[in-house]
């Protein structure tokens, strides 16, 4: 038996499915999750001495790579000034402006604890500025675990097939309206007839949590001029895409300027933090300055203010993004040409650094479409892939991700090992 083995089997004793989220008990693909003893730059090593270039770079949060110099010496140097205050600290501020700085339609913000946070509290400001009750979402994706959203959700729900998620009221569930991803006149038919009733549109620009779907270009300005003929809150959910699609996040890349955005994963270094921030009129509806209350002890964390910081930092040296999407469209044209020279139907696709592949002809527009890939052979894929050291996302429905610690020759491995890969799945 593995070492990781051993620690599974201790896990399952004590956490429920022997994990903390539940993609990574690896249900959806087979097998045994490997359990982590370091990572390092690109790369992840496992308890049993096994090494794997590392596509899911904390889901997202790692733009830098594992344990980065600068980030390291930061979050050294704030935890030697002690690790959490509950009073006010000089980083909250600088981080704060450097977001502001980098996304301009943050014009306050509140720093949280995590992307659920960030999202929660979005919608609870949006339904107290308007006065109304009705949220729309878009099947497939996914924006935390609160009740709101466990409506036809992506990331872990679509990757275990689950059902809207036992334990949310129905009266709390009818709630939320859903539409197909890029499906602009499905928006407007449910406005037309929710409309005066919908507090706001909250979308992932490019859904990550369904596998990886750009939108077409005239989704969002259709969200934006919708929300404005209801009075409804546009809610760019940028968790995923923020400081990863772009420098300015995905509103800089699509030319869309939302009400309210919340912020995750990279804004705190792959430190727990989560932001929620938009125009200044409504920011300053929430408490002490208004009578929206949210709250948290670990808010504004000092250790994870450095990382964040530290991290944004590193990325605005010139040519940082060019850079990574050059690396990133390199890696998906070498998959895309693999696979289609093996005789495999795949459509696969980028933004920035965020990438993804389904295995069907496509295209794929939306969550629907996307569940027409073939996730058993993703399965295999995933596998096979893993024994050659290459660590996929253990999912059909998840985006991928490369880093700035990926370097040219990481990238020409992991073609040849995902080519090799899907030549083992298939069967030859």
């Amino acid at each position: 038996m593995t070492r990781s083995s051993e620690l599974f089997d201790r896990a399952k004793r004590v956490l429920p499915g022997g994990v903390n989220s539940p993609v990574r008990a690896f249900r959806a693909v087979g097998g045994t999750p490997f359990f982590v003893a370091h990572g390092h730059g690109s790369s992840l090593a496992d308890v049993d001495g096994h090494e794997y270039l590392d596509y899911v770079c904390s889901w997202g949060a790692l733009i830098l790579g594992h344990a980065h110099p600068a980030v390291l010496d930061a979050v050294r140097a704030a935890a030697a000034r002690g690790w959490t205050y509950g009073a006010p600290c000089e980083a909250e501020v600088d981080l704060a402006e450097e977001v502001r700085r980098r996304i301009p339609s943050l014009e306050m913000m509140r720093f949280v604890n995590s992307g659920t946070e960030a999202t929660m509290a979005a919608v609870r400001l949006a339904r107290a500025v308007t006065g109304r009750e009705l949220i729309l979402k878009f099947e497939g994706c996914y924006h935390g675990h609160a009740d709101s959203f466990l409506v036809k959700a992506g990331s872990g729900v679509a990757t275990l097939g689950l059902p809207d998620s036992p334990g949310v009221p129905a009266g709390l569930a009818s709630l939320t309206l859903t539409a197909p991803f890029n499906d602009a006149r499905a928006v407007a038919d449910l406005f037309r007839e929710h409309g005066g009733r919908i507090a706001a549109i909250i979308v992932e620009p490019y859904v990550g949590n369904a596998g990886f779907i750009a939108p077409e270009s005239d989704f969002h300005p259709a969200l934006r001029d919708v929300c404005d003929q209801y009075g409804a809150l546009l809610i760019f959910d940028e968790v995923m895409t923020g400081f990863r699609v772009a420098a300015g996040g995905a509103q800089e890349r699509l030319g869309v300027k939302p009400d309210l955005t919340t912020l995750g994963k990279i804004v705190g270094g792959g430190f727990p933090v989560g932001v929620y921030g938009g125009r200044a009129d409504l920011m300053k509806r929430v408490a002490p300055e208004g009578p929206v209350y949210q709250a948290g002890t670990l808010s504004g964390n000092p250790v994870a203010m450095a990382a964040g910081l530290a991290t944004l930092r590193e990325t605005s040296r010139p040519g940082f993004y060019e850079a990574l999407e050059k690396r990133t469209a390199r890696l998906v044209a070498g998959l895309r040409t693999a696979a289609e020279r093996r005789g495999i139907a795949i459509t696969a696709a980028y933004t920035g650094s965020m990438w993804g592949a389904y295995f069907t002809a496509g295209p794929v527009n939306n969550y629907g479409e996307a569940q027409q890939s073939d996730a058993a052979f993703f399965a295999r894929w995933h596998k096979a892939a893993l024994a050659r050291g290459v660590f996929l996302a253990p999912s059909a429905f998840e985006a991928g991700f490369v880093s700035s610690a990926h370097s040219d020759a990481d990238i020409d491995f992991t073609i040849t090992e995902l080519d090799a890969a899907l030549g083992e799945a298939r069967g030859r």
